[in-house]
């Protein structure tokens, strides 16, 4: 199955969830990330049940605060 991962034509072995995606990608800190697939946010509580399709394309988002002037 062909994806399109933060930018790069990826292969899959097999479809998966989001939550497994994130295990497969050894995310660092996922309980941190935000996942777009497709150019929609995806709801933390459907990371388990959402499944990745052929030709999603997926981004792996991590917002960032701070500094100060």
């Amino acid at each position: 199955m062909q994806i399109t991962f933060n930018g790069k034509k990826t292969s899959l072995e097999k479809e998966m969830s989001v939550k497994e995606l994130l295990v497969t990608q050894k995310v660092e800190m996922p309980e941190y990330v935000t996942v777009q697939i497709n150019d929609e946010l995806i709801d933390r509580e459907d990371f388990e049940i959402l499944a990745i399709r052929e030709g999603d394309e997926i981004e792996f988002l991590y917002f960032m605060g701070g500094g100060t002037l």
